[in-house]
Protein backbone atom coordinates (compact mmCIF):
# COMPACT_ATOMS: atom_id res chain seq x y z
CA UNK A 1 0.00 0.00 0.00
CA UNK A 2 1.74 3.50 -0.58
CA UNK A 3 1.98 5.98 1.53
CA UNK A 4 -1.19 9.19 1.48
CA UNK A 5 0.66 11.86 0.25
CA UNK A 6 -1.64 13.97 2.03
CA UNK A 7 0.81 17.59 2.25
CA UNK A 8 2.57 17.32 -0.73
CA UNK A 9 1.28 18.57 -4.14
CA UNK A 10 2.66 15.29 -5.85
CA UNK A 11 3.46 11.58 -5.38
CA UNK A 12 1.46 9.82 -7.86
CA UNK A 13 4.31 7.91 -9.76
CA UNK A 14 6.12 6.59 -6.73
CA UNK A 15 6.15 3.28 -5.28
CA UNK A 16 7.35 4.84 -1.77
CA UNK A 17 7.17 7.70 0.09
CA UNK A 18 10.30 9.67 1.21
CA UNK A 19 12.75 8.76 3.68
CA UNK A 20 12.08 11.11 7.08
CA UNK A 21 15.64 12.61 6.72
CA UNK A 22 14.85 13.44 2.88
CA UNK A 23 11.71 15.21 4.28
CA UNK A 24 13.51 17.34 6.48
CA UNK A 25 16.34 17.87 4.10
CA UNK A 26 14.55 19.56 1.43
CA UNK A 27 11.60 21.08 3.83
CA UNK A 28 11.45 24.91 3.62
CA UNK A 29 8.25 25.57 4.42
CA UNK A 30 8.72 27.15 8.49
CA UNK A 31 11.70 28.94 6.94
CA UNK A 32 9.47 30.41 4.45
CA UNK A 33 6.43 31.39 5.60
CA UNK A 34 6.81 35.10 4.55
CA UNK A 35 6.11 34.46 0.98
CA UNK A 36 2.47 32.86 2.29
CA UNK A 37 0.84 36.80 1.52
CA UNK A 38 2.99 36.93 -1.58
CA UNK A 39 1.66 33.35 -2.83
CA UNK A 40 -1.81 34.26 -2.38
CA UNK A 41 -2.08 37.50 -4.22
CA UNK A 42 -0.21 35.18 -7.18
CA UNK A 43 -2.93 32.86 -6.85
CA UNK A 44 -6.11 35.37 -6.90
CA UNK A 45 -4.62 36.58 -10.05
CA UNK A 46 -3.89 33.59 -11.56
CA UNK A 47 -7.60 32.52 -10.46
CA UNK A 48 -8.74 35.30 -12.17
CA UNK A 49 -7.08 34.60 -15.17
CA UNK A 50 -8.47 31.03 -15.83
CA UNK A 51 -11.84 32.03 -15.37
CA UNK A 52 -11.44 35.20 -17.96
CA UNK A 53 -9.94 32.39 -20.50
CA UNK A 54 -12.92 29.62 -19.89
CA UNK A 55 -10.75 27.55 -18.10
CA UNK A 56 -12.68 27.65 -14.58
CA UNK A 57 -16.32 28.77 -14.41
CA UNK A 58 -17.34 32.04 -12.71
CA UNK A 59 -18.91 30.01 -9.76
CA UNK A 60 -15.71 27.56 -9.51
CA UNK A 61 -13.54 31.03 -9.90
CA UNK A 62 -15.65 32.63 -7.09
CA UNK A 63 -15.39 29.61 -4.38
CA UNK A 64 -11.32 29.41 -5.43
CA UNK A 65 -11.28 33.19 -4.43
CA UNK A 66 -13.30 33.69 -2.15
CA UNK A 67 -11.35 30.95 0.30
CA UNK A 68 -7.81 32.70 -0.89
CA UNK A 69 -9.54 36.19 0.14
CA UNK A 70 -10.06 34.19 3.71
CA UNK A 71 -7.05 32.62 4.00
CA UNK A 72 -5.59 35.97 2.99
CA UNK A 73 -7.78 37.47 6.27
CA UNK A 74 -7.05 34.56 8.43
CA UNK A 75 -3.03 35.44 7.98
CA UNK A 76 -3.29 39.32 8.35
CA UNK A 77 -5.15 38.56 11.53
CA UNK A 78 -3.28 35.89 12.92
CA UNK A 79 -5.50 33.29 12.98
CA UNK A 80 -4.00 30.76 10.31
CA UNK A 81 -3.12 27.60 11.93
CA UNK A 82 0.27 27.13 10.16
CA UNK A 83 1.70 23.73 12.13
CA UNK A 84 2.34 20.82 9.75
CA UNK A 85 4.22 18.57 7.22
CA UNK A 86 4.14 20.61 4.66
CA UNK A 87 6.86 20.42 1.94
CA UNK A 88 6.52 24.49 1.56
CA UNK A 89 3.97 27.75 1.28
CA UNK A 90 2.53 26.76 -1.90
CA UNK A 91 1.52 23.15 -0.55
CA UNK A 92 -0.38 24.76 3.25
CA UNK A 93 -2.19 27.49 1.00
CA UNK A 94 -3.67 24.62 -1.72
CA UNK A 95 -4.24 22.18 1.24
CA UNK A 96 -6.23 24.81 3.15
CA UNK A 97 -8.05 25.65 0.59
CA UNK A 98 -9.06 22.33 -0.43
CA UNK A 99 -10.02 22.73 3.52
CA UNK A 100 -12.02 25.34 3.17
CA UNK A 101 -13.37 25.13 -0.42
CA UNK A 102 -13.57 21.73 -0.90
CA UNK A 103 -12.35 19.21 -4.70
CA UNK A 104 -12.73 22.58 -6.16
CA UNK A 105 -9.29 23.95 -4.95
CA UNK A 106 -8.16 21.35 -6.86
CA UNK A 107 -8.34 23.38 -9.93
CA UNK A 108 -6.42 26.33 -8.46
CA UNK A 109 -3.06 25.00 -10.45
CA UNK A 110 -4.49 24.30 -13.73
CA UNK A 111 -1.92 25.59 -16.05
CA UNK A 112 0.96 26.78 -13.40
CA UNK A 113 4.02 24.78 -12.04
CA UNK A 114 5.41 25.72 -8.69
CA UNK A 115 8.49 26.71 -10.71
CA UNK A 116 6.75 29.65 -11.88
CA UNK A 117 4.66 30.04 -8.92
CA UNK A 118 7.55 30.53 -6.61
CA UNK A 119 9.46 32.77 -8.59
CA UNK A 120 6.27 35.08 -9.00
CA UNK A 121 5.94 34.75 -5.34
CA UNK A 122 9.64 35.83 -4.77
CA UNK A 123 9.50 38.56 -7.37
CA UNK A 124 6.37 39.95 -5.46
CA UNK A 125 7.69 39.58 -2.03
CA UNK A 126 11.11 41.35 -3.45
CA UNK A 127 9.42 44.53 -4.72
CA UNK A 128 7.25 44.91 -1.87
CA UNK A 129 10.81 44.36 0.33
CA UNK A 130 12.52 47.32 -1.63
CA UNK A 131 10.13 49.75 -0.94
CA UNK A 132 10.51 48.67 2.85
CA UNK A 133 14.78 49.44 2.56
CA UNK A 134 13.67 52.60 0.58
CA UNK A 135 11.62 53.79 3.66
CA UNK A 136 14.04 53.20 6.08
CA UNK A 137 16.86 54.48 3.85
CA UNK A 138 14.62 57.84 3.17
CA UNK A 139 15.23 58.14 7.35
CA UNK A 140 18.56 57.60 7.68
CA UNK A 141 18.96 60.45 4.60
CA UNK A 142 17.17 62.57 6.97
CA UNK A 143 18.40 62.02 10.20
CA UNK A 144 22.19 62.38 8.09
CA UNK A 145 21.01 65.75 6.76
CA UNK A 146 19.52 67.52 9.94
CA UNK A 147 22.93 66.08 12.27
CA UNK A 148 25.06 67.48 10.05
CA UNK A 149 22.85 70.94 9.65
CA UNK A 150 23.36 71.55 13.34
CA UNK A 151 26.85 70.68 13.72
CA UNK A 152 29.14 73.13 10.96
CA UNK A 153 31.90 72.26 13.35
CA UNK A 154 35.64 72.69 12.11
CA UNK A 155 37.25 69.07 12.12
CA UNK A 156 40.47 67.34 10.38
CA UNK A 157 39.76 65.70 6.96
CA UNK A 158 42.11 62.56 6.91
CA UNK A 159 44.15 60.78 4.50
CA UNK A 160 45.64 57.64 5.33
CA UNK A 161 43.99 58.35 8.14
CA UNK A 162 46.89 60.96 9.06
CA UNK A 163 45.31 64.86 9.44
CA UNK A 164 45.13 66.57 6.42
CA UNK A 165 43.23 69.11 5.16
CA UNK A 166 40.52 70.95 7.55
CA UNK A 167 36.56 70.48 6.76
CA UNK A 168 33.78 70.47 8.82
CA UNK A 169 31.79 67.58 10.68
CA UNK A 170 28.42 68.70 8.69
CA UNK A 171 30.88 67.85 5.34
CA UNK A 172 31.53 64.55 6.30
CA UNK A 173 28.85 63.30 7.74
CA UNK A 174 27.24 64.43 4.27
CA UNK A 175 30.00 62.27 2.37
CA UNK A 176 27.95 59.62 3.59
CA UNK A 177 24.49 61.32 2.95
CA UNK A 178 26.29 61.36 -1.05
CA UNK A 179 26.87 57.91 -0.89
CA UNK A 180 23.65 56.79 0.67
CA UNK A 181 21.55 58.74 -1.89
CA UNK A 182 23.68 56.60 -4.52
CA UNK A 183 22.49 53.52 -2.43
CA UNK A 184 18.68 54.82 -2.61
CA UNK A 185 18.97 55.65 -6.42
CA UNK A 186 20.50 51.51 -6.56
CA UNK A 187 17.47 50.26 -4.60
CA UNK A 188 15.14 52.35 -7.03
CA UNK A 189 16.59 50.94 -10.12
CA UNK A 190 16.10 47.17 -9.04
CA UNK A 191 12.79 48.04 -7.99
CA UNK A 192 12.13 49.89 -11.59
CA UNK A 193 14.03 46.68 -13.43
CA UNK A 194 11.17 44.00 -11.93
CA UNK A 195 9.12 44.73 -14.75
CA UNK A 196 8.73 40.89 -16.07
CA UNK A 197 5.77 38.37 -15.00
CA UNK A 198 6.89 34.75 -14.94
CA UNK A 199 3.23 33.22 -14.16
CA UNK A 200 2.10 31.17 -17.32
CA UNK A 201 6.03 30.02 -18.19
CA UNK A 202 4.86 26.45 -15.87
CA UNK A 203 7.51 24.54 -14.97
CA UNK A 204 9.99 25.28 -18.09
CA UNK A 205 7.78 25.29 -21.10
CA UNK A 206 4.73 26.98 -20.41
CA UNK A 207 1.42 25.16 -20.92
CA UNK A 208 -0.74 24.04 -23.38
CA UNK A 209 -4.01 25.64 -22.06
CA UNK A 210 -4.92 29.06 -23.79
CA UNK A 211 -3.86 31.27 -21.28
CA UNK A 212 -3.44 35.39 -20.88
CA UNK A 213 -0.07 35.76 -19.42
CA UNK A 214 -0.44 39.81 -20.00
CA UNK A 215 -3.61 39.83 -18.22
CA UNK A 216 -1.75 38.06 -15.23
CA UNK A 217 0.93 40.15 -15.23
CA UNK A 218 -1.11 43.83 -15.48
CA UNK A 219 -3.50 42.49 -12.75
CA UNK A 220 0.14 42.26 -10.70
CA UNK A 221 1.53 45.15 -11.51
CA UNK A 222 3.99 44.38 -14.32
CA UNK A 223 4.83 45.87 -17.49
CA UNK A 224 5.44 42.83 -19.52
CA UNK A 225 5.96 38.78 -19.02
CA UNK A 226 9.26 37.10 -19.78
CA UNK A 227 9.81 36.27 -23.46
CA UNK A 228 11.49 32.85 -22.72
CA UNK A 229 10.03 30.44 -20.52
CA UNK A 230 13.12 28.70 -19.35
CA UNK A 231 14.36 31.89 -18.62
CA UNK A 232 11.52 33.18 -16.71
CA UNK A 233 11.63 29.70 -14.01
CA UNK A 234 14.98 30.34 -13.75
CA UNK A 235 15.89 33.77 -13.20
CA UNK A 236 17.27 34.98 -9.97
CA UNK A 237 19.29 38.02 -11.56
CA UNK A 238 16.89 40.21 -9.24
CA UNK A 239 17.14 38.47 -6.00
CA UNK A 240 21.37 38.79 -7.12
CA UNK A 241 20.62 42.22 -8.21
CA UNK A 242 19.31 43.63 -4.43
CA UNK A 243 21.73 41.71 -2.67
CA UNK A 244 24.54 43.55 -4.62
CA UNK A 245 22.72 46.80 -4.25
CA UNK A 246 22.51 45.52 -0.30
CA UNK A 247 25.77 44.59 0.13
CA UNK A 248 27.20 48.40 -1.12
CA UNK A 249 24.75 49.70 0.71
CA UNK A 250 26.33 47.83 3.70
CA UNK A 251 29.68 48.95 3.14
CA UNK A 252 28.34 52.63 3.22
CA UNK A 253 27.42 51.77 6.85
CA UNK A 254 30.28 50.02 7.76
CA UNK A 255 32.64 52.34 6.56
CA UNK A 256 30.62 54.69 8.81
CA UNK A 257 30.62 52.47 11.92
CA UNK A 258 34.36 52.48 11.76
CA UNK A 259 34.18 56.09 11.96
CA UNK A 260 32.20 56.43 14.59
CA UNK A 261 34.18 53.70 16.57
CA UNK A 262 37.29 56.02 15.85
CA UNK A 263 35.47 59.04 16.96
CA UNK A 264 33.91 57.82 20.22
CA UNK A 265 37.74 56.87 21.07
CA UNK A 266 39.49 58.54 23.92
CA UNK A 267 41.78 59.12 20.89
CA UNK A 268 39.35 61.10 19.09
CA UNK A 269 37.28 62.17 21.26
CA UNK A 270 35.13 63.77 18.01
CA UNK A 271 31.83 62.67 19.37
CA UNK A 272 29.68 60.49 21.96
CA UNK A 273 27.07 58.34 21.18
CA UNK A 274 23.80 58.05 23.54
CA UNK A 275 23.83 55.24 26.18
CA UNK A 276 20.73 53.70 23.92
CA UNK A 277 23.25 52.09 21.20
CA UNK A 278 26.38 51.24 23.42
CA UNK A 279 26.77 48.77 26.21
CA UNK A 280 29.33 48.37 29.36
CA UNK A 281 32.14 46.13 29.76
CA UNK A 282 31.12 43.16 33.13
CA UNK A 283 34.86 43.92 34.17
CA UNK A 284 35.78 47.69 33.73
CA UNK A 285 33.28 49.71 35.01
CA UNK A 286 34.51 52.82 32.88
CA UNK A 287 33.91 50.88 29.24
CA UNK A 288 31.37 52.65 26.99
CA UNK A 289 31.60 50.78 23.93
CA UNK A 290 30.14 51.49 20.39
CA UNK A 291 28.90 48.44 20.00
CA UNK A 292 25.57 49.11 17.91
CA UNK A 293 27.94 50.34 15.39
CA UNK A 294 30.70 47.22 15.83
CA UNK A 295 28.06 45.14 14.86
CA UNK A 296 26.90 46.93 11.90
CA UNK A 297 30.51 46.89 10.50
CA UNK A 298 30.52 42.73 11.56
CA UNK A 299 27.43 42.06 10.16
CA UNK A 300 28.56 43.27 6.37
CA UNK A 301 30.23 40.49 6.08
CA UNK A 302 27.11 38.61 6.09
CA UNK A 303 25.24 40.46 3.81
CA UNK A 304 28.17 39.83 1.64
CA UNK A 305 28.17 36.08 2.29
CA UNK A 306 25.11 35.75 1.50
CA UNK A 307 25.26 37.33 -1.69
CA UNK A 308 29.21 35.48 -2.52
CA UNK A 309 26.68 32.07 -1.39
CA UNK A 310 23.63 32.45 -3.75
CA UNK A 311 26.30 33.74 -6.78
CA UNK A 312 28.16 30.66 -6.28
CA UNK A 313 24.90 28.36 -6.60
CA UNK A 314 23.45 29.73 -9.42
CA UNK A 315 27.18 29.61 -11.51
CA UNK A 316 26.82 26.25 -12.44
CA UNK A 317 23.47 25.58 -13.13
CA UNK A 318 21.95 24.29 -16.42
CA UNK A 319 18.54 25.51 -17.58
CA UNK A 320 16.44 25.25 -16.66
CA UNK A 321 14.99 24.81 -12.69
CA UNK A 322 16.71 23.26 -10.42
CA UNK A 323 16.35 22.55 -6.47
CA UNK A 324 19.36 24.37 -5.84
CA UNK A 325 17.27 27.31 -6.18
CA UNK A 326 15.59 26.79 -3.18
CA UNK A 327 18.64 28.52 -1.31
CA UNK A 328 17.75 31.83 -2.78
CA UNK A 329 14.99 32.95 -0.12
CA UNK A 330 16.54 32.44 3.12
CA UNK A 331 20.21 33.99 1.26
CA UNK A 332 17.51 37.01 0.55
CA UNK A 333 15.63 36.83 3.67
CA UNK A 334 18.81 36.71 6.17
CA UNK A 335 19.97 39.77 4.06
CA UNK A 336 16.82 42.09 3.83
CA UNK A 337 15.93 41.49 7.55
CA UNK A 338 19.72 42.66 8.24
CA UNK A 339 20.05 45.71 6.13
CA UNK A 340 17.05 46.87 7.30
CA UNK A 341 17.94 46.45 10.72
CA UNK A 342 21.26 48.13 10.34
CA UNK A 343 19.96 51.02 8.59
CA UNK A 344 17.41 51.99 11.36
CA UNK A 345 20.17 51.48 14.10
CA UNK A 346 22.26 53.56 12.01
CA UNK A 347 19.85 56.11 11.23
CA UNK A 348 19.11 56.37 15.66
CA UNK A 349 22.82 56.58 16.42
CA UNK A 350 23.19 59.43 14.24
CA UNK A 351 20.58 61.16 15.08
CA UNK A 352 20.94 61.08 18.85
CA UNK A 353 24.97 61.43 19.00
CA UNK A 354 26.42 65.07 20.39
CA UNK A 355 29.35 66.18 18.48
CA UNK A 356 32.02 67.36 20.85
CA UNK A 357 33.49 70.52 18.72
CA UNK A 358 36.43 71.46 21.22
CA UNK A 359 37.75 68.37 20.56
CA UNK A 360 37.33 68.44 16.93
CA UNK A 361 39.61 72.05 16.99
CA UNK A 362 41.98 70.85 19.18
CA UNK A 363 42.72 68.23 16.38
CA UNK A 364 42.54 71.01 13.26
CA UNK A 365 45.02 72.97 15.29
CA UNK A 366 47.88 70.05 15.75
CA UNK A 367 47.82 68.90 12.70
CA UNK A 368 49.20 71.60 10.35
CA UNK A 369 46.23 70.98 8.60
CA UNK A 370 46.73 74.49 6.73
CA UNK A 371 50.16 73.38 5.33
CA UNK A 372 47.80 73.04 1.73
CA UNK A 373 47.13 76.86 2.12
CA UNK A 374 50.13 78.02 2.88
CA UNK A 375 51.78 76.32 -0.65
CA UNK A 376 48.45 78.23 -2.90
CA UNK A 377 49.59 81.63 -0.92
CA UNK A 378 53.68 80.92 -2.30
CA UNK A 379 51.45 80.00 -5.91
CA UNK A 380 49.69 83.44 -5.51
CA UNK A 381 52.61 85.12 -4.97
CA UNK A 382 54.03 83.74 -7.97
CA UNK A 383 56.09 80.36 -7.48
CA UNK A 384 55.57 77.31 -9.05
CA UNK A 385 53.58 74.89 -6.88
CA UNK A 386 57.13 72.48 -6.70
CA UNK A 387 59.15 74.86 -4.96
CA UNK A 388 56.38 75.87 -2.70
CA UNK A 389 55.51 72.65 -1.94
CA UNK A 390 59.13 72.30 -1.20
CA UNK A 391 59.61 74.76 1.28
CA UNK A 392 56.50 74.05 2.79
CA UNK A 393 57.80 70.82 4.16
CA UNK A 394 60.83 72.63 5.21
CA UNK A 395 58.36 75.08 7.01
CA UNK A 396 56.21 72.06 8.73
CA UNK A 397 59.76 70.60 9.91
CA UNK A 398 60.58 73.71 11.18
CA UNK A 399 56.95 74.34 13.27
CA UNK A 400 57.68 70.58 13.97
CA UNK A 401 60.63 70.69 15.56
CA UNK A 402 59.87 73.76 17.82
CA UNK A 403 56.45 72.38 18.78
CA UNK A 404 54.36 75.14 16.91
CA UNK A 405 51.40 75.38 14.24
CA UNK A 406 52.15 76.93 11.21
CA UNK A 407 49.88 80.14 12.36
CA UNK A 408 52.08 79.97 15.40
CA UNK A 409 55.51 81.02 13.93
CA UNK A 410 56.26 84.44 13.73
CA UNK A 411 56.62 86.79 10.28
CA UNK A 412 60.20 86.63 10.62
CA UNK A 413 60.39 83.02 11.78
CA UNK A 414 58.10 82.43 7.96
CA UNK A 415 60.69 84.50 5.85
CA UNK A 416 63.63 82.41 6.87
CA UNK A 417 62.14 80.27 4.03
CA UNK A 418 61.00 83.04 1.55
CA UNK A 419 61.10 86.41 1.16
CA UNK A 420 57.75 86.92 -0.38
CA UNK A 421 56.03 86.00 2.70
CA UNK A 422 54.33 88.99 4.91
CA UNK A 423 51.63 89.56 7.31
CA UNK A 424 49.22 88.46 4.41
CA UNK A 425 50.04 84.67 5.35
CA UNK A 426 48.27 85.20 8.50
CA UNK A 427 44.55 85.71 7.20
CA UNK A 428 45.14 83.44 4.20
CA UNK A 429 46.06 80.41 6.47
CA UNK A 430 43.29 81.43 8.73
CA UNK A 431 41.30 78.05 9.40
CA UNK A 432 37.68 79.75 9.43
CA UNK A 433 38.97 81.79 6.23
CA UNK A 434 40.18 78.82 4.24
CA UNK A 435 36.82 77.23 3.47
CA UNK A 436 35.62 80.52 2.81
CA UNK A 437 38.21 80.80 -0.47
CA UNK A 438 37.63 79.40 -3.72
CA UNK A 439 35.72 76.14 -4.32
CA UNK A 440 35.71 75.22 -0.49
CA UNK A 441 32.99 77.67 0.01
CA UNK A 442 30.79 74.49 -1.22
CA UNK A 443 31.83 72.76 2.12
CA UNK A 444 30.04 75.33 4.24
Amino acid sequence: MRKNYETKLWGGRFREGEDKLMEEFQNNYTETLWLLQSDIIGSKAHVKMLVKCEILTEEEGTTILKGLEAIEEDLKENKLDLDGDYEDVHTFVELDLLNRVGDVAKKLHTARSRNDQVNLDMKLYVREQLKAVMGSLNGLLSSLEQTADENPWLMPGYTHLQRAQVVTFKYHLMAYHSMFSRDLRRIQDAYKSLTESPLGCGALAGTTHEIDRQYTADLLGFDTVYSNFMDGVSDRDFILEALADFSILMMHLSRLSEELCLWTSAEFGFVTLDDRYTTGSSIMPQKKNPDAAELVRGKTGRVYGNLMGLLTVMKGLPLAYNKDMQEDKEYFYDSLNTTIQCIDIMERMISTLKARPENMKKAVKKGFLNATEVADYLVKKGMAFREAHSIVGQIVIYAEDNEKAIEELSLEELSKFSDVIDNEIYTYIDYENILNKGIKKEML
